[in-house]
């Protein structure tokens, strides 16, 4: 009987020192130990246009600037932070419905601090404000490095000789060079023009594809977003028709998109990275006819040797592998001394 008793008086004090506690950490949100309607001196029905006209009164009594003397002024500058901290709180719809759940259930400690801290910590904007600035911007960074990335790579075709002959050959075959004999102008600006000519003959014949492709506005995140459920949609239909031609009704005659599709899930690669293999490399997949997993199997194994047999022969990896032999593989250490 003392024990229960011992342990029963043990559990009112640890509730009373946790209460206390609690207590305690709700001094640092809203008004304190204060009450807010109190510290305007405002009823809980009262509406917006009474508590700031109370407010009002009360900044203007309780200003630093109104008292000259340093006591009376810092317990002015004191109450005047309580009075603005009581209007903050009740100005505000949202943290006064807050509040004055507190006021209603003042058990609810937890509840109390997540109310209070969700409307400190709550951005200020809207999110969806936020949401679509953000995602213009990405937008319009994203096509101008594209568009940049594009004007560099035809600069470049331009000062290789292959693509620049042709071009030339092209503009003289459609009569586009300026004449020299007729043309009144400078050898400068008959150069420029001749380089805006073959600059456009470039544009126009090159198929640039990749990172270095000309940007459109179909390919910028705003877009790709507006359109990602006609394309979720397109090709789940697609994946759906396949499996169900091939793996429910055995049909073993496949198109030419689902061979590449074939091949290109065999290869481990993306459809723009499938798209970087040259033409005549991807015919001749099919040529392999490798949308076969056998053939392209034994295809695969071929290409591993081929690789390994170039390796082999090349002057770097000979030096590399003799490097390895004799050195062992290279680590990189640090000095802690």
């Amino acid at each position: 009987m003392k024990n229960l008793t011992s342990l029963l008086s043990l559990l009112i004090v640890l509730f009373v020192c946790c209460t206390k506690s609690e207590a305690h950490l709700l001094e640092s949100i809203y008004c304190g130990k204060q009450n807010c309607y109190d510290v305007l001196g405002v009823d809980r029905d009262a509406n917006k246009s009474t508590i700031a006209k109370t407010y009002r009164k009360l900044a203007r009594q309780y200003h630093p600037d109104l008292h000259r003397d340093p006591e009376a002024k810092i317990k002015a500058e004191e109450q005047f932070k309580i009075v603005a901290t009581a209007y903050e709180i009740l100005k505000d719809d949202e943290s006064r419905t807050d509040y004055d759940y507190m006021l209603d259930n003042p058990d609810a400690y937890y509840a109390h601090y997540y109310r209070y801290y969700r409307h400190r910590m709550a951005p200020k904007v809207d999110v969806r404000i936020v949401i679509f600035v953000t995602i213009s911007i990405i937008s319009i960074i994203q096509y101008f490095s594209a568009k940049q990335r594009y004007e560099f790579a035809i600069k470049y075709f331009m000062t290789v000789p292959k693509y620049r002959n042709r071009a030339m050959d092209i503009a003289k075959e459609e009569n586009l060079l300026p004449n020299d004999k007729k043309s009144r102008k400078s050898k400068q600006e008959q150069k420029e023009e001749i380089e805006r000519i073959v600059q456009k003959i470039i544009e126009e014949k090159m198929d640039i594809k990749g990172s270095y492709a000309k940007p459109t506005i179909f390919n910028i995140l705003w877009i790709q977003l507006l359109i990602s459920p006609y394309t979720i949609t397109k090709n789940l239909i697609w994946y759906i028709k396949f499996c169900r031609k091939h793996f429910l009704s055995k049909d073993p005659d496949y198109t030419e998109e689902e061979k590449y599709y074939l091949i290109r899930t065999y290869l481990k690669v993306g459809v723009h990275e499938f798209e970087l293999i040259e033409e005549e490399i991807r015919e001749g997949y099919l040529e392999k006819k490798l949308w076969i997993r056998e053939k392209f199997d034994a295809w695969k194994v071929i290409e591993d040797e081929n690789r390994k047999v170039k390796l082999a022969e090349n002057n770097k990896y000979k030096q590399y592998r003799r490097y390895i032999k004799k050195s062992g593989v290279p680590r990189m250490t640090f000095d802690d001394s």
